[in-house]
């Protein structure tokens, strides 16, 4: 092994490190946009990788991704709240460090950061970030979809597999958005106005592969934008600099160099 080019590698992503820290003090208003990579060091699969979601062998007949569509989920309930069950709730995943820096970020360091998530896991609240605008919505909502009454969590998981609301008979659905159906345009709003009046944008843990979050960053008009992903992505975008390690590890670092000032 050529230690030599790991070292060199090592001392040029400190280097794009040291200049994170340094935008993040300088900057005014901070937009953070995530991916499923931030939940992973808490336990959460990822989608697209090669350990990812999508990637994993199905035992319903069907690939995963077609089961988080609109048209499964009418199609066939059973299956699709087994599946959600089994893999889109986890309560026994807590907040990594990422959530714990950005939470940090906004609480101790006083920095004005909204989060913008394409996560559903709740993982940002629970770290204590106040600022999150959830893309895809959330676990920890349901509604009745015929009288709209709203279920926690823990509502559903006392329920039968498929939910139904002891108030009116009607099918209750997480409040998350699968393929084939739109975004909420309250949430579009908070997020394109978040973006535009931002002036550092740090992108981490997404591929940057699901319309139409993806997109969203078009809105950002600088060219302050910091990309923390552990793999090298092509976006259509200047950036100021990417960093190739974990997002957790990363902050570690830059959080190591805000505590010193």
């Amino acid at each position: 092994m050529d230690t030599t080019f790991f070292n060199k590698y090592n001392v040029f992503m400190e280097e794009k490190i040291i200049e994170l820290a340094n935008a993040i003090k300088k900057a005014k208003k901070i937009v953070f946009f995530g991916g499923a990579g931030v939940s992973t060091e808490s336990g959460i699969r990822d989608f697209r990788s090669k350990v990812g979601l999508y990637n994993l062998k199905s035992k319903y007949g069907v690939n995963h991704e077609t089961i988080l569509s609109h048209t499964y989920y009418e199609y066939n309930k059973e299956i699709f709240f087994k599946f959600y069950r089994e893999f889109m709730i986890n309560k026994e995943a807590k907040p990594n460090f990422a959530h714990i820096f950005l939470a940090k970020l906004e609480n101790e360091y006083h920095k004005n950061i909204k989060i913008i998530t394409q996560n559903i896991d709740n993982l940002h609240q629970e770290a204590g970030s106040k600022n999150v605008i959830e893309l895809h919505g959330s676990i920890m909502r349901n509604y009745c979809e015929k009288c709209a009454r709203f279920y926690s969590l823990e509502d559903i998981l006392k329920m039968d597999n498929i939910p139904i609301c002891p108030k009116c008979g009607g099918y209750i659905k997480p409040d998350v958005v699968l393929y084939g159906e739109g975004l909420d345009t309250n949430v579009i709003t908070k997020a394109l106005i978040s973006l535009q009046e931002a002036d550092l944008l740090i992108i981490g843990g997404t591929s940057l592969n699901v319309y139409p979050a993806s997109s969203f960053i078009s809105y950002f008009f600088g060219d302050n934008i910091f990309l923390i992903n552990k793999e090298k992505l092509n976006i259509n975008r200047k950036i100021k600099e990417e960093i190739n390690l974990p997002i957790g590890e990363t902050f570690k670092k830059v959080d190591e160099i805000l505590s010193k000032e």
